[in-house]
């Protein structure tokens, strides 16, 4: 025990004299020295892929690349249901429909308006989908619905008090509490 004590001490003792000759390079704290922020040399090679051709002549598929697919959408025969989910940040709106027709595909909510804001408070969306070529009708509602969702942060709903989800023969409203 005498032992451990004596080491203790002299280890204390020790350390507490890297105070008093702060510049030495005894003293564990002066071993790296200060930090400072200096700027990084950029390496022209890091910022291009060697596996991707530099070559501006495009390839096959080039133009099917550049071309902006038309959304065919159309409103969905009725809108039976809407909700709207809160999350951290925002909202979800989820709407469900009832298609007229078998199979329709590319659900989506669209927006009424092009810039997608509300319009004295109301904002306005289309549940659409696009119909498959052979239109036949069915009388299976599970396979005419569909349901479509958006998400909405708290900055997008800040001035919305009512939201309208429209379809071809009525629309669902949701006023916020």
């Amino acid at each position: 025990m005498r032992l451990l004590t004596t080491t203790v001490l002299i280890a204390t003792l020790s350390l507490s004299a890297c105070g008093a000759i702060r510049d030495s390079r005894v003293n564990p704290f002066n071993w790296f020295g200060n930090s400072r922020s200096e700027p990084i040399e950029q390496d022209t090679r890091a910022q291009t892929n060697p596996l991707i051709p530099v070559n501006d002549r495009g390839g096959l598929f080039r133009s099917a690349r550049n071309q902006i697919e038309e959304y065919r959408g159309r409103p969905v025969d009725q809108v039976s249901g809407l909700v709207i989910e809160r999350v951290p940040g925002g909202a979800i709106v989820r709407a469900t429909g009832i298609s007229a027709y078998d199979g329709p595909f590319s659900v989506r909510l669209t927006p009424a308006n092009d810039d997608a804001e509300p319009v004295d408070g109301v904002l306005t969306y289309r549940l659409e989908a696009e119909r498959p070529r052979d239109l036949r009708r069915t009388t299976s509602t599970r396979v005419r619905t569909v349901t479509a969702a958006v998400s909405l942060s708290d900055r997008e709903l800040r001035d919305v008090r009512v939201i309208r989800v429209e379809g071809e023969r009525n629309a669902q409203t949701t006023t916020r509490r």
